[in-house]
């Protein structure tokens, strides 16, 4: 195959492995978290690893500096500090980053769950009749029957015509020339 070639789905196992992953190099950051006292102001022009202990805090890359949070909105704004500089919870991964990584993970998760519902619903539908499979069934039946009445009251109908003029067959027609 290919160097670059997809080579088909992931495995279902493989995604939450992935969040697995980012969760566990989250856990460090949260365990060493500085008492909430600690004004991130305090560390500005030292490193972003002091910095980050508290998880209030952003450590913006560019200027060197230690900025509370703004926790009125959800993305700092650019006048505080660019994306693609901006610090938040590990040093290694800068925002803009954490924001595509997180999307992507959730988009994936989003699409394991729609593919696993679409195939339960499929498996579903496949175990059960149609409902118009049903009724095809049914007005087959239904004809069939319809024809058998037809055809018994033809019958009927042709014996009483042969009756009347004498042409009824006879359970053994050779029975008149025996007695002779």
């Amino acid at each position: 195959m290919a160097p670059g070639v997809a080579r088909g789905p992931t495995p279902y196992w493989r995604l939450p492995l992935g969040g697995a992953a980012l969760l566990l190099l989250l856990i460090p950051v949260a365990a060493a978290q500085e008492p909430p006292g600690a004004t991130c102001s305090q560390n500005t022009n030292k490193t972003c690893e002091e910095c980050l202990k508290n998880v209030s805090c952003l450590w913006c890359n560019t200027n060197k500096a230690c900025l509370d949070y703004p926790v009125t909105n959800i993305l700092p704004p650019a006048s505080l500090c660019k994306l693609s500089s901006a610090r938040w919870g590990v040093c290694w991964v800068n925002f803009e980053a954490l924001i595509i990584t997180m999307s992507v993970v959730g988009g994936a998760l989003l699409l394991g769950i729609a593919c696993c519902c679409c195939c339960c619903c499929r498996r579903k539908r496949s175990r059960q009749p149609d409902r118009s499979e049903e009724k095809a069934m049914r007005e087959r039946e239904e004809r069939r029957i319809r024809q058998e009445e037809r055809r018994a009251e033809m019958k009927t109908r042709h014996d009483e015509i042969r009756k009347k003029y004498g042409l009824f067959k006879e359970e053994n027609p050779y029975a008149r020339f025996e007695n002779n």
